[in-house]
C-alpha cells in the first residue's frame, strides 16, 4: 500500500493553470493589458519606497508603514503576474509542482502579511486622529519595527504551518486548477487524500492570523469616523478624514473583494466571477495602492515634485506636479 500511495504521489508532476481560457484573440489583449499593469505597479511601489527612504519629511511611522507595505506589493504582484504573462505570451500554462507549492506559499504569506500591515497602519490613524497628545510616545520607532517585523514573521508563520500540513498530500487525478494562480483551495480539491483535516486547518489559520488584523482595522476605523464626526468644523474634519481616506480606500478594495471571493457560493457559474474579484486583490491593489498614495496625500506629492527637480526633468513634469498639489 505504502508503494502504490507513493507511486500515485509523483504520478502527478504539473499541474494546469487553466486561466482565462484559450481564446487566441483575448491572449493577446490581457497579455498586453497586464504587463502594462505589472510595469506601472512595480515603477509605482518602488518610487513610494525610494521617495519614503530618501525624503525626511516622509521619515514618520505612517511612511515606515507605507514603504513596508509598497515594498510587499512589489513582491505580491511579482508572485503571480510574471509567471501569467508568460503563460499568456507562450501558451504553455503548466507548473511544476514544487513551483506551484512555491506560488502558494509567497502569494499566501504575502497576503496575510498585508493584513497585518493594513491594521497597523490603522492603529497608527487612530493613535494620531483619536490620542493625538500620545501619539508621538505610543508611535515610537521601536514599536514600529516591532509592528513591522511582526506583520513579516506572522504572514511567513501561517503559511509555513498550512504548507507543512499539505505537504503529504496525494495528487493523483486531473491536474487543471481553474484559475490564474496556485490558490489553496482549487488544490486542495485536486488530492486524492482525504482532505477534511486541511481544509478544517486551512480555515483556523484563516480565523487565527487573518481575523484579529481585520477586527481591529475595523475597530479602528469605527473610532476614527466617530472621532472625526465630532469635529465641530468642517475644515477640521475634511483635514483629518484626509489623513486617512487614502488607506481606507486601500482596505476597502483589499478586504471587501476577498470576501466577495470566498463567500459567494461554490457554483460553476460564478468561477469566473470569481477570478475577476481575485483579480482585484492580487493585482489591483498593488496597482491602485502608489497611485492612490501619491494622487491623495500631499506630502507624497510634494517629495515627488522635489525629487523630479532635482532629476533636472522637463519643466512641464514639474509644473504638471504643481498643478495637482493645488
Amino acid at each position: 500500500m505504502a508503494d502504490t500511495a507513493r507511486t500515485n504521489q509523483t504520478a502527478i508532476t504539473e499541474f494546469i493553470l487553466l486561466g482565462f481560457g484559450v481564446i487566441p484573440d483575448l491572449q493577446i489583449l490581457l497579455f498586453l493589458m497586464f504587463l502594462v499593469i505589472y510595469i506601472t505597479t512595480v515603477a509605482g511601489n518602488i518610487i513610494i519606497i525610494a521617495l519614503v527612504v530618501a525624503d525626511q519629511h516622509l521619515h514618520s511611522p505612517m511612511y515606515f508603514f507605507l514603504g513596508n507595505l509598497s515594498c510587499l506589493e512589489t513582491c505580491y504582484t511579482s508572485t503571480i503576474l510574471p509567471r501569467m504573462l508568460a503563460s499568456l505570451l507562450t501558451g504553455d500554462r503548466t507548473i511544476s509542482f514544487s513551483g506551484c507549492i512555491t506560488q502558494l506559499y509567497f502569494f499566501a504569506s504575502l497576503g496575510c502579511t498585508e493584513c497585518y500591515l493594513l491594521a497597523a497602519m490603522s492603529y497608527d490613524r487612530y493613535l494620531a486622529i483619536c490620542k493625538p497628545l500620545h501619539y508621538s510616545t505610543l508611535m515610537n520607532s521601536r514599536f514600529c519595527l516591532q509592528l513591522a517585523a511582526g506583520s513579516w514573521l506572522n504572514g511567513c508563520l501561517a503559511t509555513a504551518i498550512f504548507i507543512l500540513f499539505m505537504s503529504p498530500l496525494i495528487f493523483c487525478g486531473p491536474n487543471e486548477i481553474d484559475h490564474f494562480y496556485c490558490d489553496s483551495i482549487p488544490l486542495i480539491k485536486l488530492s486524492c487524500s482525504d482532505t477534511y483535516l486541511i481544509t478544517l486547518l486551512d480555515f483556523i489559520l484563516a480565523c487565527v492570523f487573518t481575523l484579529p488584523p481585520f477586527l481591529l482595522t475595523l475597530t479602528s476605523y469605527v473610532c476614527v469616523i466617530a472621532s472625526i464626526l465630532r469635529i465641530p468644523f468642517t475644515t477640521g474634519r475634511q483635514k483629518a478624514f484626509s489623513t486617512c481616506s487614502s488607506h481606507l480606500i486601500v482596505v476597502t478594495i483589499f478586504y471587501g473583494t476577498i470576501m466577495i471571493v470566498y463567500m459567494l457560493p461554490k457554483h460553476d457559474k460564478l468561477r469566473d466571477l470569481k477570478k475577476v474579484f481575485s483579480l482585484c486583490y492580487t493585482v489591483l491593489t498593488p496597482l491602485v495602492n502608489p497611485l492612490i498614495y501619491s494622487l491623495r496625500n500631499r506630502e507624497v506629492k510634494e517629495a515627488l515634485c522635489k525629487a523630479v527637480s532635482k532629476c533636472g526633468f522637463h519643466k512641464n513634469v514639474q509644473r504638471l506636479l504643481e498643478n495637482n498639489l493645488a
